[in-house]
């Protein structure tokens, strides 16, 4: 058995690693982490690793590419000073989206990332609602794939508790999620059909369900640019919707993201903390941001003591 846990974070996400560590009732681990002039990273754990269970916790969001090369490089440290065990916990996995050849003389680099944290000596992975599900199967060692919805919930029954409330999916790819919530929340659900009637031509946008009267909240694993969650608030609102929302687990936020959900009649963004939001909350009033450290820490121990945690699977 591992002498007890370690939590290591990169410089991806320092407080979420700070509120699982508290959680757990650990201190962070001593870690430094430098970049030399030409852009090479230096680590260095600073205390003394051998046979324990370590979790390192780094999102790979951006600046993505630093922040995968911050992570193998832990896991290759942890690795030659012995640690026992070492899980990567990834709440955020980037190039998800890149997890098949959609055109020819193109990489799967979602797979690639896989192969890479296996090199790199990774033990097992936890990470937060994969864009595709099948990226499990992209590696040859447990992944443990947690979700945000109880998170979502708690805070969706808390504050929308009127009733009317529909359940939004902005296309057609999402409504399984869609439903699995508004079967938990006991809410109608919406779809947004999206289709171009010609070529060259703007995205014609209907939404099949009952929404005029009503609340909606439009639910999606991740808002990157925030064009489609924008366009469908639109429509929603075209179509009678009382109160518009938005929710989603990853807040990638990208380019024009923050103008355009400011600019648009969504009264709410949902998200958690997969990623670290805090400089973009100051910039939009709108956003409000929930922790999944509780899960994360939960998820850590019951690995560590070697228990079920199936029950977190919903």
């Amino acid at each position: 058995m591992p002498k007890g846990i370690k939590i290591l974070s990169g410089n991806a996400h320092i407080s979420l690693a700070k509120k699982v560590a508290d959680h757990l009732k650990v201190e962070l681990s001593d870690t430094k982490l430098t970049t030399f002039s030409d852009g090479e990273i230096s680590v260095k754990i600073k205390e003394n690793v051998r046979g324990y269970d370590v979790f390192v916790i780094q999102p790979t969001c951006a600046p993505v590419n630093n922040n995968i090369m911050e992570l193998l490089l832990l896991i290759d440290a942890l690795r030659r000073a012995s640690a026992s065990r070492i899980t990567a916990v990834i709440p955020y996995y980037g190039y998800a989206r890149q997890d098949r050849k959609v055109q020819p003389r193109v990489p799967i680099s979602s797979k690639l990332v896989a192969d890479l944290l296996e090199a790199s000596g990774t033990n097992r992975v936890l990470t937060v609602d994969l864009h595709a599900g099948q990226i499990q199967g992209f590696f040859n060692i447990p992944v443990d794939h947690l979700y945000a919805k109880p998170v979502l919930i708690d805070y969706i029954k808390a504050n929308y508790t009127n009733g009317d409330l529909v359940i939004v999916s902005p296309d057609a790819g999402g409504v399984e999620r869609a439903r699995s919530f508004a079967k938990r929340l006991g809410s109608s659900l919406a779809i947004i059909d999206k289709r171009r009637e010609k070529a060259n031509e703007c995205q014609v946008m209907n939404v099949i369900g009952e929404v005029e009267g009503k609340d909606t909240l439009i639910l999606d694993d991740m808002i990157d640019t925030a064009g489609t969650m924008v366009q469908a608030a639109q429509v929603l609102k075209e179509n009678g919707a009382k109160r518009i929302g938005a929710a989603c687990t990853h807040a990638v936020l990208s380019g024009p993201a923050i103008d355009r959900i400011n600019g648009s009649v969504l009264e709410e963004v949902i998200a958690t903390d997969t990623i670290p939001l805090d400089s973009k909350k100051e910039e939009c009033s709108k956003l409000k941001i929930l922790s999944i450290s509780d899960l994360l820490a939960e998820a850590i121990k019951r690995i560590h003591d070697e228990s079920s945690i199936s029950s977190l699977f919903v």
